[in-house]
């Protein structure tokens, strides 16, 4: 069988198993940095695809090569939002830390109690990807080196996670661990390959086993298991886990966000009652085009479940299928422009949660927004006034982060 390959750049380079070539640039020299800003290593660059079964794999994951370029070129001319973000991000908390906390059995219990190394876990492995996205920017060595500094300490140390909340905060690290990962490795950061090795096999032997059977609690939890399976799945080449995470993260996608196609009730995952679909959707009764299944629980855990989706959509992309295009793209597009419809202050319905809502759908608007407004088309005013009154957007401290910086009305 022959691949249908989605071309990802103009210049695209293959990774060094394949073919070489790379691409050099000073061009976008501003004030904004100091004057080494663009002399990097980082544009000699091995981007490029993994052929395996009948599909490509294409590395970076989760951002295409021109994104890089495009968040470079409008933070080196201070263009807004992206000059606000990046400055946002740079001054973040997590932008201090130089020493990671590994911890070889992660114990984490409801709400993080216990909290055993499950703190330091993920935003560890924020603050990998946050030098990561600063190296990209900058081509700095000193983030590259962070970046590496984080990902070694763990991949070298842990072994488990335990408790209740065990296989979430797997799927929360690793998500943001792969996206790290993915970047440092395909933009030549000086990550050797006895340490790559080590972090693939802590990929495939810690995380995968904890987050690819999935999980029938709430929505976002399999929804954020399966975006870290998906990850994890590019980052190893593996196709096999790649197909299971993206049928399961599919079946839950449609089975969390409504849609009035979908009948009198909702997808089930299971073989449920009606009394007991209407009791996980917390006794909620009337069903319209875009409500979730957590959004009577709060806004903000139906947060999580959309940026997970919406994830999970950049990677499908990157990967060939632009499921943007398909049903869970219009499940996204209905949700986002439903949540923000109450973030924006309209009165709630007695209908919906018995009347009152609890708000805080923040930081995970963005990549949706540009996908499915930007690119596609697709009007979304709600979400759009939201989005733009919420920049930048920072992280949420679990699993997303600086998403004004690297989403905004980017046309990669």
């Amino acid at each position: 069988m022959v691949a249908t390959v989605n071309y990802c750049a103009t210049f695209l380079i293959y990774r060094k198993h394949h073919h070489s070539s790379f691409f050099h640039s000073s061009f976008f020299h501003s004030s904004f940095f100091h004057s080494s800003f663009f002399h990097s290593s980082f544009f000699h660059s091995s981007i490029g695809s993994f052929y395996f079964g009948a599909h490509y794999v294409w590395h970076p994951n989760y951002y295409r090569h021109p994104n890089h370029f495009w968040i470079i070129n409008m933070v080196s001319i201070s263009e807004q939002p992206w000059a606000t973000a990046w400055i946002a991000m740079t001054e973040h908390e997590f932008a201090t830390r130089t020493t990671p906390t590994p911890y070889a059995t992660v114990e984490c219990g409801p709400y993080s109690t216990p909290d055993v190394g499950c703190t330091n876990e993920v935003e560890d492995a924020l603050t990998a990807y946050l030098n990561a996205l600063a190296w990209v920017v900058t081509g700095l060595q000193t983030h590259a080196d962070l970046a590496i500094t984080f990902m070694n300490g763990w991949s070298s140390t842990v072994k488990n996670h335990t408790g209740s909340n065990g296989p979430l905060q797997a799927g929360w690290a690793a998500s943001s661990w792969s996206r790290a990962a993915e970047i440092i490795r395909y933009t030549d950061a000086g990550w050797s390959d006895a340490d790559i090795t080590t972090f693939e096999d802590m990929l495939r032997d810690v995380y995968l086993p904890a987050v690819i059977p999935g999980s029938e609690y709430m929505g976002n939890w399999e929804l954020v298991m399966m975006e870290a399976a998906l990850g994890i799945s590019v980052f190893i080449e593996n196709r096999t886990s790649y197909d299971i995470a993206m049928e399961k993260f599919l079946t839950r996608a449609a089975a969390y966000i409504y849609l009035t196609s979908d009948g009198d009730l909702p997808n089930a995952i299971d073989e449920s009652t009606e009394e007991d679909l209407i009791e996980y959707w917390f006794n909620q009764t009337t069903f319209v085009d875009g409500i979730g299944q957590e959004t009577c629980r709060d806004f903000g855990h139906m947060g999580y479940g959309i940026a997970s989706i919406s994830h999970v959509l950049e990677t499908s992309r990157i990967q060939g299928r632009d499921l943007y295009t398909e049903e869970v793209g219009s499940r996204l597009r209905y949700a986002l422009e439903f949540h923000t419809t109450y973030e924006n202050g309209a009165a709630v319905p007695s209908w919906l949660c018995d009347g009152s809502v609890t708000l805080g759908i923040t930081q995970v608007t963005e990549p949706g927004l540009n996908g499915l407004s930007y690119r596609l088309g697709y009007a979304m005013n709600q979400t759009e006034v939201y989005t733009v009154n919420d920049r930048p957007e920072d992280t949420n401290i679990v699993f997303v982060g600086w998403e004004t910086l690297t989403h905004a009305m980017n046309p990669a």
